[in-house]
């Protein structure tokens, strides 16, 4: 029956927790960062479609975002500074990554296997890169907020993180992103009662 064994080594997400080497006013699991990301992805999608006349299929974007990470259940969360140090250490990770999705896939009967052989290795004869890219802001966009709330809890920490993530944003050229940083991004840091008004 291994090969069933799928959706519960996926629920195991919550057991990895980002930002490993950081400290943390509050822990970050990769279920939390998955979901969000898929929130976002679907946003993304939606603000392009409604006012840049894109054609994103922002469902399919939000679904995709879901498995974007999910190598990490059995390679874990590896810091960036150390994943991206060098172009060895770069392409070695890649292989281990590809090697993680291979025994993810293995986990599952064939004839899903190959339905979700899509997710967990996207190309693009199943996604646009357009979409691609919008899952890759979500995720970086996650990554400043997520920077953004340690900072206003007072842990200086992320301060350098923040700013090359900024960086990252700002190369994007996205009208997607610049509309969600202009009109979405400054309510992450409101209160409750705030967000209630």
């Amino acid at each position: 029956m291994k090969n069933h064994n799928f959706l519960a080594m996926i629920f195991r997400m919550k057991n990895i927790n980002r930002w490993g080497l950081m400290y943390n006013t509050y822990e970050e699991s990769l279920t939390t960062h998955t979901l969000e990301c898929a929130f976002i992805s679907h946003m993304l999608c939606t603000i392009g479609n409604l006012y840049y006349n894109k054609n994103y299929d922002a469902d399919k974007v939000a679904c995709y975002s879901l498995y974007h990470d999910a190598t990490e259940i059995i390679t874990g969360d590896l810091p960036t500074p150390i994943k991206y140090y060098n172009q060895e250490i770069k392409n070695a990770y890649k292989k281990i990554e590809k090697e993680a999705t291979k025994k993810l896939l293995e986990l599952l009967p064939t004839e899903i296997s190959n339905v979700y052989e899509h997710y967990l290795n996207p190309g693009i004869d199943t996604i646009s890169t357009e979409e691609l890219k919008i899952i890759k802001i979500a995720d970086t966009l996650c990554a400043y907020i997520k920077c953004s709330k340690e900072i206003s809890n007072g842990n200086n920490e992320f301060l350098k993180a923040k700013n090359q993530i900024k960086e990252k944003l700002d190369n994007y050229k996205s009208e997607e992103l610049s509309y969600f940083m202009d009109n979405f991004l400054h309510t992450f840091n409101l209160s409750l009662d705030e967000l209630e008004k």
